[in-house]
């Protein structure tokens, strides 16, 4: 895990509408503060990512990702469910709370979101109070970056801040399911 320094000035890089390079469960994540338009549109620039993929949102708890969600449109058995499945190296698509960002969901009217379980991300997120954007570091077609290095060989001085730790050590990217129904997307 990061020194408190280092996740600091990460802090203030995404405060500053800043993007970063962050280790997730598998691979390094780009990121950035997803209530900043011109930071997320930046980040889909540098990537050359269409903007109709949409993107995930990767928080430390459920309550950071509520003003993101159409809470509303989730039962509490299907809520129970949800939660049961996290902190944990999967992504689930939720409904979309109607006014976020369309940069956020993309042609979609639901939203990828993820509560890790990775030390950097989740002290990230506490200390910004907020879910950061997550898409792999790589430019669209590339493989993923697997390591700060390889994100420092393929995007170079592209990004505003690394943090140079390891990502938890999955093989693959995390598996992606609809939350309402459990129904896989991405395996």
């Amino acid at each position: 895990m990061s020194n408190t320094s280092t996740i600091e000035h990460a802090a203030e890089v995404f405060n500053q509408g800043g993007i970063l390079a962050y280790p997730t469960e598998a691979v390094f994540g780009l990121g950035c503060d997803p209530d900043n338009d011109k930071a997320v549109n930046n980040l889909l620039f540098l990537k050359k990512r269409s903007v109709d993929k949409g993107l995930i949102l990767l928080a430390a708890n459920y309550t950071q990702l509520l003003p993101y969600l159409d809470d509303n449109a989730i039962n509490q058995a299907q809520r129970i469910s949800i939660l049961s499945r996290w902190p944990a190296p999967l992504t689930q698509v939720l409904p979309a709370n109607s006014d976020i960002s369309p940069l956020l969901c993309g042609a979609f009217d639901s939203i990828a979101v993820r509560i890790t379980n990775h030390p950097d991300v989740i002290a990230l997120c506490n200390l910004t109070n907020k879910p950061i954007v997550s898409t792999s570091a790589n430019l669209s077609g590339q493989p993923p970056a697997t390591t700060w290095k390889q994100v420092n060989i393929q995007l170079g001085n592209e990004v505003d801040f690394v943090i140079r730790t390891d990502t938890l050590g999955l093989l693959k990217p995390t598996s992606i399911i609809d939350g309402l129904t459990g129904r896989i997307i991405r395996q």
